[in-house]
């Protein structure tokens, strides 16, 4: 059996309650464009895949001390598999919860792919895709015209919501065709304040988004 097959039972598919309408942010967001914005503890955030298959690349930082953010290892460790969905908890490098999923209709989020930069750029497809807009880029750009006191020393491996990155029975990742679809979302309740990064993925060389970067609509409720 794969690691991907493995995994796959992880899978949990679970509406959410809450209204659009009473949600105290609502912005859609442009597709290849970054976001640099604040959660507060107990808050909920949806991130909405709208018309379907576009990764949504986001790192968390907790909005006290951004020396603390989102780890893949202590989140892969702590839940025991490689795929996010409804119950998993984002962990920080410190050990602590930093946000829980509560709801999702996607039932799977990449946390291995990391986020495009010019040298994947080069590696994965050709020397002159280098200079190709990628989520690397993107996150600079955000976080240069930020107060968050972020730079290029915060920028850690990201999680790749509504990505599908399978992983063979020897260790190799595979970029595949997505498996979300328009309007399915995530959820996640936030256990501390915190800033997301986004980079609403550009990438024009993947198959996960067709070859066509699509729009993400970001919701938060108190």
């Amino acid at each position: 059996m794969s690691i991907d097959q493995a995994s796959a039972a992880a899978i949990r598919i679970r509406e959410s309650t809450l209204d659009p309408a009473h949600a105290v942010f609502d912005r859609v967001q442009p597709a290849g464009e970054p976001l640099l914005w604040e959660i507060r503890k107990g808050q909920t955030l949806r991130i909405v895949d709208v018309e379907g298959n576009q990764a949504a690349d986001v790192i968390f930082y907790n909005r006290h001390d951004t020396d603390e953010h989102y780890s893949a290892t202590d989140t892969m460790l702590q839940q025991g598999g490689i795929y996010l969905t409804t119950g998993s908890v984002l962990y920080s490098n410190a050990g602590r919860p930093m946000l829980t999923i509560v709801a999702d209709t996607c039932g799977r989020h990449d946390t291995l792919g990391g986020a495009c930069a010019a040298e994947s750029n080069t590696v994965r497809y050709a020397l002159a895709k280098k200079f190709m807009h990628s989520c690397r880029d993107n996150y600079l750009h955000a976080i240069q015209h930020s107060d968050s006191g972020l730079s290029k020393a915060d920028l850690v491996p990201n999680i790749n919501f509504f990505m599908n990155v399978p992983v063979t029975a020897q260790g190799e990742l595979t970029f595949a065709d997505g498996v979300s679809a328009p309007g399915k979302y995530v959820e996640m309740r936030a256990e501390m304040d915190l800033y997301g990064l986004l980079s609403n993925c550009p990438q024009l060389n993947n198959p996960c988004n067709a070859y066509n970067p699509t729009p993400v609509r970001i919701l938060i409720w108190d």
